[in-house]
């Protein structure tokens, strides 16, 4: 199989990356040849060619943004949101290749790609790629404004001002006039994603009379509100007009002439004659409302900025109050901004703190994740939070979303202000930031508060259960641990070395042929009895299906390890099988079973040999190649040679 991928985010900045990462890697597990392209912050990265795209089966796009799909016309193409190819990369790649997903057909939608677009949320989706266009220029206009403010501003009993005749004047006036392209921007790119190239044109022109309260007779201009209604009034309107039936004689001039004239009308005199004025009203109504809270209004405003931040680490939920934020950037309230940064770098930063502070709750593996979600922080990428909520969200996104209340309401009162669309200690390091000392005590506050009591929910790390490997123990999730004593009154039974020592080619199956858990469950079984193991099938069984009821014991990355400690068991024994289409066995990465291990042990068993034998087990498995290598073997010669290298 030859699959092609791509990636985005609102932002271009972690998402797109991190799951561009978990499908190559999910790929490569797989044995899958996969090439995936990222459109990031910095633009298209490893761009799919043309002979690429001919040969290959089938095209991922995990994307919260518009992506052009018109070169896959013709190709299996599987649509998703990015937060998808960042979580179930494997289910992604099962998807494509079992086949069962639509052929695109550029404008033709089958059932099952609206059925996609449907579970993306479509406004979502048209909005954030607005939002992705628009950030860069809040971005390059507050550093600018900011810079200039910071080198070349004179204190006046009104604040920092730039004489006229500054160096530094000019560097602020090309500043202010990236912020004027926000609105236009923000609007165009709504309607490119709603209708492609015909909707930019009306959609831009529709910010910009937005934007300029003149068109409307308004003192002002309807903000950031105008700018999304007129996006999505271009972007529907041209839609419509391209779906009209016409000769086709004009058809080849509706695109570049008839679309964006008509669409471009119908926005502009809808804001001029009965959408502005009321809209620009509502928006100043809101500016004046926010400019003017204070005391308890303005902390509960903070409490609930600094918890949309931090409870979905850059999702749909985050992205509201980011643009919320934003939006007021270009009115001139910083201080809507302020508290947001602050919140936005808390969650990575008080992780990695805390994998400092608590080293014994947390794995090695954890620790050495807290390093990079603390240097995520600095920058300002929530994202970095997001593996350790993945493994532990009941004990972690509680405790991010109360260090980001914290910062966010210390911030707020601090009346801590931020010029630029970011946040994290680089934007108050480059000068972006109002009341800098407040900025960082709220930070410091929030990621203490999220680092103190993520221990203090967290338990201690006990040494990993044999068959398990490090990462996979603790925090209290269900885990496929397995309990086996060694208790003194046990007869005892020849030393164990290798895992050879308890396993032969007559347990090994290469081509397990169950296609549920509980088939693969009977067949290993019979396995065991036919080798004389067991005094009793359904006693094992029996013990086999109990231990899964205490939680799955799929372990991930493909392996399952089921195991039971029973009186029908008459010596420590283990059988081996390869699914290579894989069984769904609950694993808690979501990965189907595809190596699985039965290890039967008698209730009286005797040593602890055995327990060693797993440990060791468990940490072979853990390497990506030995893995690769064992799911290929194609006889139980081939199996067992491989399984007598864990020693």
């Amino acid at each position: 199989m030859k699959l092609l991928a791509i990636t985005s985010c609102p932002n271009g900045i972690a998402h797109t990356y991190m799951a561009a990462e978990n499908l190559q890697k999910a790929a490569d597990r797989m044995g899958v040849q996969m090439k995936v392209e990222t459109q990031g912050g910095i633009g298209v990265e490893n761009e799919l060619t043309e002979q690429e795209i001919r040969e290959a089966d089938a095209i991922i796009i995990a994307a919260d943004r518009s992506v052009n799909k018109d070169r896959f016309i013709g190709k299996k193409l599987l649509a998703v949101g990015v937060q998808e190819g960042i979580r179930k990369p494997e289910e992604l790649i099962q998807k494509a290749i079992g086949g069962d997903i639509p052929v695109y057909r550029s404008a033709v939608k089958t059932e099952a790609s609206a059925q996609t677009e449907k579970k993306q949320n479509p406004i979502y989706r048209h909005l954030m790629n607005g939002v992705s266009f628009m950030v860069p220029f809040i971005v390059v206009g507050g550093l600018l404004i900011a810079v200039a403010l910071t080198l070349g501003g004179e204190k006046t009993p009104k604040g920092l001002v730039i004489p006229d005749d500054s160096f530094w004047k000019t560097i602020e006036q090309i500043g202010a006039a990236s912020f004027s392209f926000m609105i236009p921007i923000l609007a165009g790119y709504i309607a490119y994603s709603i209708a492609d190239k015909p909707g930019l044109v009306p959609g831009m022109i529709g910010g910009y009379i937005a934007a300029t309260g003149s068109f409307y007779g308004s003192g002002s201009g309807a903000g950031f509100l105008g700018g999304i209604i007129a996006g999505f009034l271009a972007g529907y309107a041209a839609l419509a007009i391209k779906k009209l039936k016409v000769p086709k004689a004009i058809q080849p001039i509706m695109p570049i002439i008839v679309i964006p004239v008509v669409s471009s009308l119908i926005v502009g005199l809808a804001f001029v004659l009965l959408i502005g004025a009321p809209v620009a009203q509502i928006f100043e109504s809101l500016t004046v409302w926010l400019a003017g809270m204070q005391g308890s209004s303005s902390i509960l405003l903070a409490l609930i900025l600094g918890a949309m931040i931090s409870f979905d680490m850059g999702g749909p939920v985050n992205k509201v109050a980011f643009l919320f934020g934003s939006a007021m950037i270009g009115e001139g309230n910083y201080e809507i901004m302020g508290p947001i940064a602050v919140a936005i770098c808390i969650p990575p930063i008080g992780l990695g703190i805390a994998t400092f502070l608590g080293k014994r709750k947390f794995q090695a593996q954890e620790r050495e994740m807290g390093k990079a979600a603390f240097t995520m922080g600095l920058f300002g990428i929530t994202e970095g939070a997001i593996p350790f909520a993945a493994q532990d969200p009941l004990r972690v996104i509680p405790s991010i979303m109360a260090g980001s209340m914290t910062g966010s309401v210390i911030a707020m009162i601090g009346n801590v202000g931020d010029r630029v669309a970011h946040g994290g200690p680089i934007v108050a390091v480059l000068g972006a930031v109002d009341h800098v000392l407040m900025f960082f005590i709220a930070v410091i506050a929030g990621s203490l508060v999220t680092s103190l009591l993520v221990n203090v929910l967290k338990k201690e790390v006990t040494a990993a259960p044999a068959g398990i490997s490090e990462a996979a123990a603790g925090n209290d999730i269900p885990q496929p641990n397995i309990e086996i004593e060694a208790e003194s009154k046990k007869i005892e039974k020849p030393e164990i070395t290798k895992l050879t020592d308890i396993i032969d080619t007559d347990l090994i199956e290469p081509h397990l042929s169950g296609d549920t858990r509980d088939d693969i469950i009977d067949e290993m079984i019979q396995k065991l009895s036919r080798k004389g193991v067991l005094h009793s099938e359904s006693e094992f069984k029996q013990a086999i299906i109990n231990r899964e009821l205490e939680g799955t014991t799929a372990i991930g990355m493909n392996i399952a390890i089921p195991h039971g400690k029973s009186d029908a068991v008459k010596k420590p024994s283990v059988a081996f099988g390869i699914k290579r289409s894989g069984v769904d066995w609950r694993s808690l990465d979501g990965t189907d079973a595809k190596l699985i291990f039965m290890i039967a042990v008698p209730k009286e068993s005797g040593g602890n040999e055995h327990l060693k034998l797993l440990q060791m087990l468990s940490r072979k498995l853990m390497d990506d190649t030995y893995r690769d290598k064992l799911l290929s073997a194609q006889t139980k010669e081939e199996a067992y040679k491989l399984l007598d290298e864990i020693i």
